[in-house]
């Protein structure tokens, strides 16, 4: 990763306003000239961001989703990480945060439930003193993203502006333009992840709904994490083995070409 790690926290300076690291940004990212938003130019992936400072347990990060993309499946990741990115070197940044950056790095993030924020959309998520990373829609309730975040070092927010999400700002948790109607309830099966109906597995982990058509051979057999660790991973399809040039939903699905892949 060319990173270092951070063992001790600076105490003695007032914290300053949450932004965007400057420096340590997937190679798709553009920032402003504030460093307040993120913007992914291109393709699905390479869009990770941190914060410029370590961040308190219980203290809110708090991001409005500016801009979403149709034709991708997945969106924003939020999370921790212990990787201090003033010494994170750009390019030895992974494509993806889950499962990429956690799996070479003391980092643990979470995907939103699908659905659960829109363009013009609040988010707020934060990590309390027992290790939950917790996040809250709107003036929605807050909902449980995962468990098991290590304490006692700091934590840098980290951000993946990944599949459909394409645009995100970075906000004053004080600001009174945080919008207060139409919150986002989510409901136990979105939080819970359950497994599929049957008959509507993923053909690889068994476990996620089929949601996701890989083209342009068509095949609907995998959920969209799978989908793109094979496209990531092969570029092949495990059905036909033609070559996976996108991942779409699988609504979207084409014309189903046949044939061996090339």
């Amino acid at each position: 990763m060319g990173a270092q790690l951070c063992s001790k926290a600076d105490t003695s300076a007032p914290l300053e306003a949450l932004r965007f690291h400057a420096e340590a940004k997937g190679a798709q990212v553009h920032l402003d000239a504030h460093e307040c938003t993120a913007r992914r130019r291109a393709t699905f992936h390479d869009g990770i961001v941190f914060s410029q400072r370590p961040v308190a347990p219980g203290e809110r990060v708090a991001l409005r989703m500016l801009q979403q993309e149709g034709g991708w499946c997945g969106g924003l990741r939020v999370g921790f990480t212990r990787l201090d990115p003033a010494h994170v070197s750009a390019p030895s940044l992974p494509p993806f945060m889950c499962p990429d950056l956690e799996q070479q790095s003391p980092t643990w993030a979470a995907v939103l439930p699908e659905g659960c924020a829109r363009a013009g959309d609040v988010v707020r998520f934060w990590v309390n003193r027992r290790g939950q990373l917790f996040a809250k829609v709107n003036a929605g309730r807050q909902f449980l993203l995962r468990k098991g975040v290590r304490m006692g070092a700091p934590l840098w927010a980290v951000m993946d502006v990944y599949g459909t999400t394409k645009a995100i700002e970075i906000l004053d948790p004080a600001s009174s333009l945080f919008p207060t109607a139409a919150p986002w309830v989510p409901s136990e099966e979105a939080v819970q992840e359950p497994e599929a109906t049957p008959g509507r597995e993923c053909a690889i982990c068994f476990h996620h709904t089929a949601n996701a058509c890989l083209v342009p051979c068509g095949h609907t057999d995998f959920c969209s994490y799978c989908a793109w660790r094979v496209f990531r991973d092969t570029a092949k399809c495990p059905m036909c083995r033609w070559q996976i040039k996108a991942v779409a939903p699988a609504w979207s699905r084409p014309a189903l070409r046949t044939g061996e892949g090339s």
